[in-house]
C-alpha cells in the first residue's frame, strides 16, 4: 500500500478518504430554509467561492486561482440553509468510473472496504454512504454518480437530473453546473 492510499486503520477511519487532503473547505448557510441542519459535500470539479478547483490533479490545482464565485447549485443549497462540509475526491479530471485517484488515494468504500467505490464522484458517494454528510453534489456524464449506486456497495442513492428542458434553457446554463447528487438511503 502506498502512502497516498488511505487505510481503514489510518486517517480514513475518520473520513474514509472521501475529502480532498488539506484544510477542509466549509461554508455556513447564508439563510434559514428547508435544508436547515443538513450538511453536504461537493465534488472537486464544482466551484466553491474562495477555493481553487483541482479536479483530482495536484498540478492542475496549483495552476488554478481561487473561484470568484460558487457554482449556482452550491449557492442555492447554502441559501436553503444547508452547510457545506468539504470538497471530495474525484478520479483525476473525472476520467474514470473506478473512483480511484493516483495522487490522493482511493476513497474507502464504507460498505465493502475491499472494493472500489466506483464513479468519478467516488468521494461524494463515500461521504454520503459513511454518514459524513447528509447529501453531496457530484457530476455525471457517463455514470460517475450512478455507478456507486448500481454497484450497491456504497449505500447511497443517486439521481442524475435532466440539465435542461429546452434548447433555450440549455444555452443559458453554464456547463459547470452540477447535474447529479447523492443522498443516504
Amino acid at each position: 500500500m502506498t502512502q497516498a492510499e488511505p487505510s481503514i486503520a489510518g486517517y480514513a477511519a475518520a473520513d474514509f478518504g472521501a475529502f480532498v487532503p488539506g484544510s477542509r473547505v466549509t461554508m455556513d448557510p447564508v439563510a434559514a430554509g428547508p435544508l436547515n441542519g443538513l450538511t453536504f459535500a461537493v465534488k472537486d470539479l464544482i466551484d466553491v467561492k474562495g477555493t481553487p478547483t483541482g479536479g483530482g490533479n495536484p498540478d492542475w490545482l496549483k495552476a488554478q486561482r481561487a473561484a470568484a464565485a460558487s457554482a449556482p447549485a452550491v449557492d442555492a443549497l447554502l441559501a436553503a440553509g444547508a452547510t457545506l462540509s468539504g470538497k471530495t475526491i474525484t478520479d483525476e479530471l473525472a476520467f474514470s468510473l473506478e473512483g480511484a485517484n493516483a495522487h490522493y488515494g482511493t476513497p474507502i468504500n464504507p460498505a465493502c472496504p475491499d472494493r472500489i467505490p466506483g464513479g468519478s464522484s467516488s468521494g461524494s458517494a463515500v461521504a454520503v454512504a459513511a454518514g459524513l454528510v447528509d447529501f453531496a453534489l457530484g457530476t455525471d456524464t457517463g455514470g460517475s454518480v450512478r455507478v456507486p449506486q448500481v454497484l450497491s456497495v456504497c449505500s447511497a442513492s443517486a439521481r442524475r437530473t435532466t440539465p435542461c428542458r429546452s434548447k433555450a434553457s440549455c444555452r443559458s446554463r453554464r456547463l459547470t453546473t452540477p447535474s447529479a447528487g447523492l443522498r443516504a438511503m
